[in-house]
């Protein structure tokens, strides 16, 4: 609460009937009460602006902070999908490798197969 000319008090935050306040004052300053009036006024004023920067500092560092914490998920994720295309390359390789051994042992089944039936055949 800060106090205005007349005696009464005003709310924290409202700045525009601070201001018109201490226009009122400066029309009808007469005296040291004025001045000190005036300095309560302008005291209260910057009170006010101090607050203001503060809030608005507060905002921007939860910005920051909100803005540093897209960027990370995004390098996470990136990283993520790396890892799983190496995943895949690694997984495409083992196949290959895997398609190479059946049709070796496909190759050697049917060669068995052919001599176990030619040895049937013999006997």
């Amino acid at each position: 609460m800060f106090p205005m000319c007349d005696g009464s008090e005003i709310p924290e935050g409202c700045g525009l009937i601070i201001l018109a306040e201490l226009k009122d004052c400066l029309d009808r300053s007469s005296g040291t009460q004025e001045i000190g009036q005036f300095q309560k006024i302008v005291g209260g004023l910057i009170e006010i602006v101090d607050q203001l920067a503060k809030e608005a500092e507060n905002e921007k560092m939860k910005a920051i902070g909100a803005r540093n914490l897209l960027k990370s998920v995004a390098k996470q994720r990136e990283a993520q999908q790396q890892q799983l295309q190496a995943l895949i390359a690694e997984k495409k390789m083992q196949l290959e490798r895997y398609r190479i051994e059946y049709d070796a042992l496909s190759k050697v089944e049917a060669e068995q197969n052919e001599f176990i039936d030619q040895f049937i055949l013999q006997k």
